[in-house]
């Protein structure tokens, strides 16, 4: 017999919920296409190298979900793990990344910030679209012979299980950039325009030629040029709407060919580091996951039962997006996969009983740094593996301050909400908050046995979510009965072009941190915070501005690696214990990995929720003034952190 999702303030339909995408992409804005025959044949032939590009990216994401199903039942049923899983894996995830990435460049899903675009008259508006579209062509052009370049170095090495050359990995970025380069020149060519898309080719090559004039002039103002590029030309793009990925890319690109003697086929590298790192294909995988979860039923199951027990309270799901978050925090060992998990549930609810998109994505950006201390978290792996701090320790101290932190944000959405107009709404009774939980039981269970999978030993933080989507398939086919298998395509899709969007984000993002780090940054700043007057209190009042603005350009574990053996050993000294100044440090790191304008997480946040990042800037302050003061809170009280060790 199926299960039917019943109760108040049920989900509205889900393929409905589904459907309603909002792109914000470098390339769609207020610009209409041309009816000209060149136009024309230009957009059928995007079409269908968008085809030949779709089919293959719905295949590897179907692919990676088997292989690493097949490796945890080999490993755990069978006691014969497939030592090839994970090798092939990550060679398959780099192609994910990057045929996803230009998935979602035809689609136009690449990240970018409105905020000056939105107010211009719509000639500023297309002038700045065809604009975002060249910026995304040079940095594709730029990068491309270098990684033509580091995928013919990659032909003389070999990879370990499979024994086949490594360049089956790095051509992934040439198809890539290849693919994203032949879209902007076609979606150029369909606008029809020629002056207007000859004056942005014009505005984009002056600019990149200035600065190529004034390269001799630029190598000797040493870190100066760390403001010049990485505040000033990724301020002033984001800013002009141009796609956050491009704008990181286009900036690191910028400082290491004007200003060093680095070779920019090291660009090409640490994106492939940060894009192909195994932990993430999580990302991936609980988004596709997040999407079955809908499909199936069981999103709306869980939401009926949510919305009966606090439907009737101010605010009421917003509390629940918050314990949502911290009970599936940890799982995959990335917060874009946990925002992933989440967001697909409450949303399309939270939505439907007048919940703004803005505020929505804010709080989900929010918890996201209300998080990262929530064990087992791949930060506190990373610090620990890094300093010599013991992790068990760290595990056992991350579980409070995130509660300390999250009991802030409940301040917030009280505040807000206190006086929410309610008196449409009914409370329900216990008989039918009886009735939706034993409805809604197969799906509340769900983040318990993926929780329980990583903790026993089953799965790794990789594969876990595969346990979550076999889990689902099951549950939807056998009990909820709402299983559409002619949605499967556009799920696998639509999952590689977000996935693409995030992860190329935190590729450009890699390596712009790898630049940053290369000019001896992280050694002055070390020094400087060694100097300062007034010990522990001081120390620990600069360290948490200082890991806000590293977290805002180097996101979590690039800057613990970067900087935790530096400033750890200067924290024992002054007198704070390594446990408490590891949870500052990861909660101050947070809020400027989720803050905007330069945030990541914060786009990533958005990306996941389907929202304009402009939308978000407003409601997230006050959310930011509570991490803030949750995050003093425990810099201030020991005991937080180190009271239960």
């Amino acid at each position: 017999m199926a299960l039917a999702a019943g109760g108040t303030g049920a989900a509205p339909d889900v393929a409905d919920a589904s459907s309603e995408i909002v792109h914000h992409g470098s390339h769609g804005g207020g610009l209409g296409f041309s009816n000209s025959p060149l136009a024309n044949v230009a957009g059928r032939i995007e079409n269908v190298l968008g085809v030949l590009v779709e089919i293959p990216v719905a295949c590897i994401v179907a692919i990676e979900i088997v292989i690493l199903l097949a490796g945890v039942i080999a490993r755990y049923v069978f006691h014969q793990p497939l030592l090839w899983s994970d090798e092939l894996a990550s060679i398959l995830f780099l192609w994910l990344s990057m045929m996803g990435a230009a998935v979602a460049f035809r689609r136009g899903e690449h990240m970018r910030m409105n905020a000056i675009s939105s107010k211009m008259s719509p000639a500023g508006q297309a002038f700045l679209d065809v604009v975002a579209v060249v910026v995304g062509l040079a940095f594709c052009l730029l990068v491309l012979p270098h990684a033509l370049e580091y995928a013919h170095e990659e032909t003389y090495i070999r990879t370990p299980t499979l024994d086949i050359q490594n360049s089956w990995r790095a051509s992934a970025m040439v198809a890539g950039l290849s693919l994203m380069a032949a879209f902007a020149v076609l979606r150029l060519v369909r606008y029809g325009r020629p002056k207007l898309v000859l004056s942005a080719l014009v505005t984009v090559g002056v600019i990149v030629g200035v600065f190529w004039l004034l390269g001799p002039a630029l190598k000797g103002l040493g870190n100066i040029n760390l403001l010049i590029f990485f505040v000033g030309v990724v301020g002033c793009s984001v800013f002009a709407g141009m796609p956050i990925a491009f704008a990181f890319g286009m900036a690191t690109v910028g400082y290491l060919a004007l200003t060093t003697t680095t070779p920019l086929l090291i660009v090409v590298g640490r994106m492939e580091e940060g894009m192909s790192h195994l932990i993430l294909l999580s990302v991936p995988l609980f988004v596709f996951l997040g999407m079955l979860i809908e499909m199936t039923g069981m999103a709306r199951a869980m939401v009926a039962f949510l919305a009966t027990l606090l439907g009737h309270v101010r605010g009421g799901l917003h509390y629940v997006l918050i314990g949502a978050m911290y009970l599936v925090s940890g799982i995959s060992g990335s917060k874009a996969a946990d925002m992933a998990a989440v967001a697909p549930v409450l949303f399309p609810e939270m939505k439907a009983r007048g919940a703004k998109e803005g505020d929505l994505v804010a709080l989900l950006a929010a918890t996201g740094a209300q998080t990262e201390t929530i064990p087992p978290s791949i930060v506190l792996i990373t610090i620990g593996s890094v300093t010599g701090v013991s992790i068990a320790a760290l595990f056992t101290g991350g579980l409070l301050p995130a509660v300390v932190v999250g009991a802030m944000l409940c301040f917030v959405v009280w505040w807000r909400y206190r006086n929410e107009d309610l008196s449409h709404v009914q409370k329900a009774s216990w008989g039918e908050v009886g009735k939706t939980f034993i409805i809604a039981l197969p799906a509340i269970a769900l983040p318990f046995i993926i929780r329980a999978a990583v903790i026993e030993g089953v799965a790794t933080a990789t594969e876990v979510s595969t346990i979550g989507i076999a889990y689902s398939f099951v549950v939807g086919l056998l009990l909820y009965r709402q299983f559409d298998w002619g949605r499967l395509k556009a799920m696998l899709v639509d999952t590689a072009s977000l996935s693409g969007a995030i992860l190329l984000i935190i590729g450009t993002a890699t390596a712009m941190a790898w630049g940053l780090t290369q000019s001896g940054f992280s050694r002055s700043l070390a020094d400087f915070m060694m100097s300062l007057p007034g010990g522990a209190m001081t120390f620990m009042i600069v360290s948490v501005l200082a890991f806000i603005i590293l977290g805002s350009v180097l996101e979590g574990l690039p800057a613990i690696v970067l900087f935790g053996p530096l400033l750890f050993p200067i924290a024992r000294d002054v007198g704070i214990h390594e446990v408490q100044y590891s949870m500052v440090a990861i909660l101050a790191m947070g809020i400027g990995l989720f803050a905007p304008p330069f945030g990541v997480g914060y786009y990533t946040a958005c990306a996941i929720g389907r929202v304009d990042p402009m939308k978000g800037i407003r409601p997230i302050i006050a959310y930011i003034i509570a991490l803030f003061i949750g995050t003093i809170v425990v810099a201030m009280i020991p005991w937080i952190s180190i009271g239960f060790l």
